[in-house]
């Protein structure tokens, strides 16, 4: 029996033909004014414009399925700007830039990284941003990182220097996780970036953990859940989106899931006491997105699937048990935990018949849209799930304000405020009251 009882509802080109290089305009041009040539006769007035669709379901119904499939991914792009020529997108995706890359395949978001060359500098990662998003005029992009502070830290020496989960979590004072998650937002959003996938969630329960350990706040999940939660509220304060991770829980592993895949053995009652209340804590403050684990857990599904690919899980207990219905993206597409049993290809299209939302980063981009749009075209993808999964995403960009029109970040801004003395402060008091 479950002891979690009430929660509020919302972590190389095949060289098969590729999809159009755009879809169809969501808005028609004016027509332009007609003017007789009769010097008493009026101008004939312009043909009035259609209107740009508002609202995620107006917005739905002008999509084609290209365009729809298009949004359920996440890939790095690689490169310092928008327009600047990589042999490595070519060779990826068959275009040269990463704006021609969104123009192409229409995803929903991308991921920064600094060995991709997306980290420079503040004034280059502001340009970058702003110059994929006007590379997505239709749909403004996700645009993402993994800014946990401590040991992951995607934007650093760009952002400010705060402490990791653990480190916050043994001060054993959940606000000072939320200003911590608050400072981080406030830079990251300075920066153009507007989703981040943080917090960890995941209770380490196991001090062998070879990938979580101090990332995550404690191993206590009394403890462990409202730091969370906290966190989550600090992201949005900060007006971005959050992700909690790794679901249904990655605390208990001694291997590596970049390199392996882990198989924790936690029963159902020892999944609610110790993996689920974290997670169960981010969705009552509304988190925007929860992150797939790429661990088998056999007595919750003894199928051998890692719970990216596992419909009991995803679907059974995070959806229907916790009552989850924002973005379910999956952890990397490109960790050996998740390609041990299937292709590419399959593992995409698995992983949206799982339940999830958003794929993070496969990697043989062609290869999995190709998958995804066929299984949709074929019926095992029914048009009703994948409208799903595009109304979620579609959903969490009107509630961070990025349906309509993309922000701008400006330069000028972003040099004031990433590590400002207000955030050097705060990262100094979180060390002082650390334990």
């Amino acid at each position: 029996m479950a002891v979690i009882t009430t929660v509020v509802a919302g972590c190389a080109a095949s060289g098969a033909a590729a999809p159009a290089a755009s879809g169809p305009a969501r808005k028609d041009r004016a027509a332009d004014a007609a003017v007789t040539s009769a010097p008493a006769a009026p101008a004939t007035p312009a043909a009035p414009s259609t209107p740009k669709p508002s609202g995620v379901e107006a917005v739905l119904a002008s999509m084609s399925v290209e365009e729809k499939v298009g949004q359920l991914f996440m890939p790095v792009l690689y490169g310092a700007a928008a327009e600047e020529t990589s042999g490595e997108n070519q060779a990826r995706f068959g275009v040269g830039t990463p704006a021609k890359m969104i123009a192409k395949y229409r995803p929903g978001g991308v991921i920064l990284f600094p060995w991709a060359g997306n980290v420079k500098n503040v004034r280059q990662v502001v340009a970058l941003t702003n110059g994929l998003q006007k590379a997505s005029p239709e749909i403004p992009l996700l645009i993402a990182a993994d800014q946990e502070n401590g040991r992951v830290s995607r934007l650093a020496p760009l952002v400010s220097d705060l402490p990791g989960a653990s480190v916050i979590g043994s001060t054993g004072d959940p606000s000072l996780a939320r200003r911590a998650a608050e400072a981080t937002g406030v830079e990251l959003r300075a920066l153009g970036v507007n989703l981040d996938f943080a917090p960890v969630a995941d209770v380490n329960v196991n001090p062998r953990n070879p990938v979580i350990g101090p990332r995550a706040y404690g191993s206590d999940p009394r403890k462990v859940a409202p730091m969370v939660a906290a966190a989550v509220r600090g992201f949005h304060d900060a007006g971005i989106a959050s992700t909690a991770k790794h679901f249904p829980g990655h605390g208990d592993t001694s291997v590596d899931s970049h390199t392996g895949l882990p198989v924790i053995k936690h029963s159902r009652a020892q999944w609610d006491r110790l993996d689920a209340p974290p997670f169960a804590a981010a969705i009552a403050e509304n988190v925007d997105a929860i992150m797939s684990a790429h661990v088998v857990m056999p007595k919750l599904d003894p199928s051998g699937d890692p719970a990216t690919l596992s419909k009991p899980i995803l679907t059974g207990l995070l959806r229907k048990k916790l009552g989850f219905d924002g973005v379910v993206s999956t952890d990397a597409l490109d960790m050996a935990g998740v390609r041990e049993r299937y292709g590419d290809g399959e593992v995409a299209v698995r992983a949206i018949l799982a339940g999830a939302d958003l794929l993070l980063m496969p990697p043989d981009y062609p290869k999995a849209y190709r998958a995804v749009l066929e299984a949709v075209k074929s019926g095992r993808i029914p048009a009703d799930r994948l409208d799903e999964s595009v109304r979620r995403l579609l959903t969490l960009k009107d509630a961070r304000g990025l349906l309509e029109k993309a922000p701008v970040a400006d330069p000028a801004e972003a040099e004031r405020v990433l590590r400002s003395e207000e955030h050097r402060k705060l990262a100094r008091l979180i060390n002082s009251r650390a334990r």
